[in-house]
């Protein structure tokens, strides 16, 4: 049986069928599965008590899910009770290790991010000499590896006094980064020059140009930046590990490797330890759920320039 259209009747033309579209697409779906497993299985393994553990290790999902690992590494269960399933008994201070992070995190983002913004301001409108060439001299810096920095950074910390202190933790990441220079600057290249003539012709100086002209019509990349450096600041592990050797100042990573030290006989307490992970990434979470939007639209606008 033929079904005729309808005389009159639009016939909507097939879409032909793109290769490189579709590749993308799958490419896409990957990266996506790649990126959520791991927190899969960081959320099936803090789920599951350790006895279980090895047995369903086959399963995707615990047959019986539990929140007794978050409990006991909160310290809501007592020792005896920890121990009865199968964890060691230790727990983290997250209140602590939260204010600790919190602390890091904070100064870092907020000095960062403004002595960026004032030097990415100065590279892109004032004038000095040799401007050009500091500006290439500092993009340079970006390809030196930063664990090539910690001894001389250690032995400059070590001599100043400041191992175990909040100050030697924050110290060599609240300047500037080359990155946030450069990324701050192609946005500053692009505000209209028309307006800071106009202040200028009213008096204003590059101080006041740049407090009330420039850092409200950049709060977009200046947001952006501060939460790139949230995200990176909030997992910093190696330096505050290697200055930081009193419980008191540990940040959330440095107390979750100090919780997986604690375990006996040198088997990790992995059902714990994955649960406290889960537990420190969820800020990070959240913060990319509500504002990773806006982060993917400056980056692009930043590499396009």
């Amino acid at each position: 049986m033929t079904v005729q259209s309808a005389p009159g009747a639009s016939v909507r033309p097939k879409k032909p069928f793109h290769w490189g579209l579709a590749l993308a697409w799958v490419g896409i779906a990957l990266a996506v599965i790649l990126s959520v497993t791991p927190i899969l299985f960081v959320l099936k393994t803090a789920l599951t008590t350790n006895r279980a553990l090895f047995v369903e290790s086959a399963r995707l999902w615990p047959t019986q899910p539990t929140l007794d690992n978050f409990r006991r590494v909160l310290g809501l269960l007592s020792f005896e009770q920890s121990q009865a399933l199968g964890g060691s008994g230790s727990t983290i201070n997250f209140l602590g290790a939260i204010k600790n992070s919190v602390i890091f995190t904070g100064v870092i983002v907020v000095f960062q991010t403004l002595f960026s913004a004032m030097a990415a301001y100065a590279f892109a409108r004032l004038r000095f000499p040799g401007r050009d060439a500091i500006f290439f001299a500092f993009l340079t810096a970006m390809m030196i590896p930063g664990i090539v920095l910690f001894i001389p950074n250690f032995i400059t910390i070590k001599t100043l006094g400041w191992l175990n202190t909040y100050q030697g933790m924050v110290a060599p990441f609240v300047l500037m980064t080359p990155f946030a220079v450069f990324f701050l600057r192609q946005f500053f290249l692009s505000l209209p020059r028309e307006t800071e003539e106009a202040a200028v012709l009213d008096g204003a100086g590059s101080v006041t140009i740049f407090w009330r002209i420039v850092v409200p019509m950049s709060q977009g990349p200046l947001a952006t930046l501060a939460i790139l450096t949230t995200i990176g600041m909030w997992n910093e592990f190696f330096w505050p590990y290697l200055i930081s050797k009193d419980p008191a100042t540990y940040p959330l990573p440095v107390a979750l490797q100090a919780f997986k030290s604690q375990t006996p006989q040198g088997s990790p307490d992995w059902s714990g330890l994955m649960a406290g992970a889960f537990i420190s990434i969820l800020p990070i979470f959240v913060l990319m759920t509500v504002l990773g939007r806006r982060v993917v639209e400056s980056l692009q606008f930043s590499g396009a320039k």
